[in-house]
């Protein structure tokens, strides 16, 4: 299924902005996390129809002035590209803030006793932080793929042949928009209870051994 497609790889896409993201973020170099600051500020607060659109129409423009200035031809950027492009760039930012706050609330202590009885910065990293920021960027992680599998829906916009597209053109031949609508978002409905119940078994599976504290 192409929805499914495009959601996967804009995922991937979205979790190594996301990575950077949240590295830069919380690196030491102002120009660093300057550069994250408008990333996120900018994206989260611009439509991701609209990206999309001066994704689709002003990269193909860019791309086309590059190539022909050195002396190539005329080239079309994939619908598909531009929607996973788009919508992996988006949510990267998302990402971003998800990762950052995960990493945050790793204790620090854990962190300097591991340096202390002499483990790498690498062993720090697999053994320590990174299993530990999963299991706090879990929540965000999934509110964040759910939000992209519908965004997925505005890939019918510049062309592509998901099932929004489809939906669109068996209701303008059957004239039953309905029917066929209905049919499109029970799927998405279906895919994404599926989610919600995979990455709940995903953050059980981090969580063991975790005590979770009740306030009365």
């Amino acid at each position: 299924m192409t929805s499914l497609q495009v959601a996967a790889i804009s995922l991937a896409i979205a979790s190594v902005f996301g990575l950077a993201g949240a590295a830069a973020k919380l690196s030491s170099s102002r120009v660093a996390r300057g550069v994250v600051d408008v990333y996120t500020t900018v994206i989260r607060g611009v439509p991701e129809l609209a990206l999309m659109l001066m994704v689709f129409y002003g990269g193909q423009t860019l791309v086309n002035y590059l190539v022909q200035r050195a002396g190539g031809e005329y080239i079309e950027v994939p619908a598909f590209a531009a929607g996973v492009l788009t919508i992996g760039f988006v949510f990267g930012a998302y990402m971003t803030e998800t990762f950052r706050g995960a990493i945050l609330a790793i204790p620090k202590g854990q962190m300097e006793a591991a340096a202390s009885i002499g483990m790498t910065r690498s062993q720090v990293l697999l053994r320590i932080t990174l299993p530990q920021m999963i299991r706090h960027a879990i929540p965000g992680f999934t509110n964040n793929w759910l939000i992209m599998i519908k965004a997925t829906a505005l890939v019918s916009i510049i062309g592509l042949d998901d099932m929004m597209q489809r939906a669109g053109l068996a209701a303008a031949a059957t004239r039953q928009p309905l029917d066929f609508y209905l049919a499109a978002a029970a799927i998405y409905l279906a895919i994404t209870t599926i989610s919600i119940l995979l990455l709940s078994r995903v953050e059980k599976r981090f969580s063991l051994g975790v005590r979770k504290v009740e306030f009365k």
